[in-house]
């Protein structure tokens, strides 16, 4: 068995909160293994042969009742990604905020390089599939909405979610 993540996008957020033990249930329900959830932002690790993302986001929508997007990653493709050191050593502080974007099909590098706004993000590494980027506090205290290039590159027709580095770091040990 493999130790995998689901990020899952979209959850908890406005209207579609899901509790970590409805989604603990859910993918027991489905026959995982050792199943844990990671905060309370669509993160859920468990033990399986060979998951399929499709399959699990239909059981998710039938046990929740609305669509959820699901990116799945092996623990050891978690790990290869930290060995890159995709942000050259960089840590967050109060002005600084590392992310990986993971997109579905693998087909990250499809993103026009370089990605940046001066001040607001920087995109500082792509794999087949993630996306790592840095994001800078701005004047007003917000963070670099560089998400917005993002999405209109993917936008819906790809499935893709993010999540904060230290998640990804939490979900590879």
């Amino acid at each position: 068995m493999t130790r995998y993540a689901a990020f899952l996008r979209g959850v908890n957020l406005g209207k579609r909160q899901v509790k970590s033990a409805d989604l603990l249930k859910a993918f027991t329900n489905m026959g995982f293994d050792n199943v844990k959830t990671l905060l309370a932002s669509g993160n859920v690790l468990f033990d399986a042969d060979s998951p399929d993302a499709r399959q699990i986001e239909a059981a998710l929508e039938r046990a929740f009742s609305f669509a959820i997007g699901t990116v799945l990653r092996s623990q050891d493709q978690l790990k290869a990604l930290i060995d890159l050191d995709p942000f050259d050593g960089r840590k967050e502080d109060e002005n600084t905020k590392l992310y990986v974007t993971f997109v579905e099909d693998l087909n990250a590098t499809s993103l026009p390089m370089p990605c940046a706004v001066t001040a607001d993000f920087e995109v500082v590494k792509l794999t087949d599939g993630e996306v790592c980027i840095v994001t800078y506090r701005k004047a007003d205290g917000r963070y670099g909405s560089g998400m917005d290039l993002i999405w209109k590159h993917y936008g819906k027709k790809r499935l893709w979610t993010s999540r904060n580095w230290n998640t990804v770091l939490k979900a590879a040990s």
